[in-house]
């Protein structure tokens, strides 16, 4: 298994708790199978659907809190890196957008007017007018103030902090196992947002970016799927992405 492949295997959160079940039907994404424990404990399994671990003397899920959960991933994580000793697993991402903080908007009666892209259609004039209102008051093909880009900039971190919390939050994730994304991808690292659209054998299929977040979330987080316009996913799709600002996209790539 090279790296790129582990990279994707293990893509978002690496844990998960996994259920025996019926065969999946052809329409069907495929199931992880875990060893079921003779005692009852809770098996928790790594997304590589081969590295499992039985928490001796768990029989309850929702009994497992955070320390605990950190502490089952950091040994799948150790046991998965003994099994493939030349996988590279990239150092958690340098912290980017997620904790800068907002641009504080310059006072609108000192914005100046951007002097490209006027156009008839960017109605340049009316901005020039409007910048001293406290709203943005640009076009985002044609004419805008310093203060207009202020307060895009703004919005856009807004968005991305907002992802940073779902990402480290189990219950904003849903999860019923105190699972969050970070604990196996700190400051989402090795999610490799850059190389989607591509094939995922965990689900058999191309996936976006958005189909591995929802597989984490039913199968490691054990929680329910998001919406694909459900805020927290949109949140957590623009937390990825700020975190590999820069990079090139490649998508396809393993």
């Amino acid at each position: 298994m090279n790296a790129r492949k582990t990279s994707g295997i293990a893509a978002l959160a690496a844990l998960g708790l996994l259920s025996l079940g019926a065969a999946p039907r052809k329409d069907e994404a495929p199931k992880h199978q875990v060893p079921r424990s003779k005692d009852g404990d809770v098996v928790i399994a790594l997304c590589d659907g081969e590295t499992t671990l039985e928490v001796d003397g768990v029989k309850d899920p929702s009994k497992i809190d955070r320390k605990k959960a950190q502490e089952i991933s950091n040994h799948l994580m150790s046991e998965w890196r003994k099994k493939n000793p030349n996988a590279h697993w990239d150092d958690p991402a340098p912290v980017l957008l997620a904790n800068a903080q907002p641009p504080t908007p310059p006072q609108a009666t000192k914005a100046p007017v951007a002097n490209q892209g006027q156009s008839a259609s960017s109605n340049a004039d009316a901005v020039q007018k409007k910048q001293d209102a406290n709203v943005q008051a640009g076009h985002t093909y044609g004419a805008f103030s310093a203060r207009d880009e202020a307060l895009w900039k703004a919005s856009a971190e807004q968005i991305v902090q907002e992802g940073h919390k779902v990402f480290h939050d189990a219950k904003e994730l849903g999860s019923t196992v105190a699972v969050s994304c970070d604990m196996c991808h700190p400051d989402a690292s090795n999610t490799h947002p850059e190389t989607y659209p591509k094939y995922q054998v965990q689900l058999g299929r191309v996936a976006l970016l958005r189909d591995m977040i929802n597989w984490c979330i039913e199968n490691p987080v054990r929680g329910k799927p998001l919406a694909e316009d459900d805020p927290r996913m949109k949140a957590m799709e623009a937390y990825i992405y700020a975190q590999r600002k820069g990079v090139k996209l490649e998508y396809g790539k393993h």
